[in-house]
């Protein structure tokens, strides 16, 4: 059996933190796999959180010789959002609105143990 060489955990991106009727971009929702239970999110607080997707250009990155389209939006988890184990995240720049319901990489780094 092959080890999982996996280092985040899968997360999808559900939506946006919102009341009845206003909602806050600049904040957004995360149901992790897995967990469940507001107890759950405990280890989670504090961990980066990466938005990959594919852009039209290529452009330049930093150690990379060849251009690529993959782009980065980068976040950190922040709290949790209610007693069923979603969390709370907030992103450098915001998440737009096509990514509701896509993969977002939440990293399991840094280490609080």
């Amino acid at each position: 059996m092959v080890a999982s060489k996996r280092l985040y955990a899968k997360a999808v991106f559900t939506g946006y933190r919102r009341g009845l009727r206003n909602q806050t971009e600049h904040t957004a929702l995360l149901r992790i796999d897995g967990v469940t239970r507001k107890k759950d999110v405990e280890f989670y607080l504090g961990k980066r959180c990466a938005y990959v997707y594919k852009a039209k250009n290529k452009t330049k990155t930093p150690g990379k010789d060849k251009p690529t389209n993959v782009r980065v939006i980068w976040g950190k988890v922040t709290r949790s959002h209610g007693k069923s184990g979603a969390v709370r995240a907030k992103f450098r720049r915001n998440l737009p609105s096509k990514a509701m319901g896509k993969r977002i990489r939440v990293m399991l780094y840094p280490s609080r143990i």
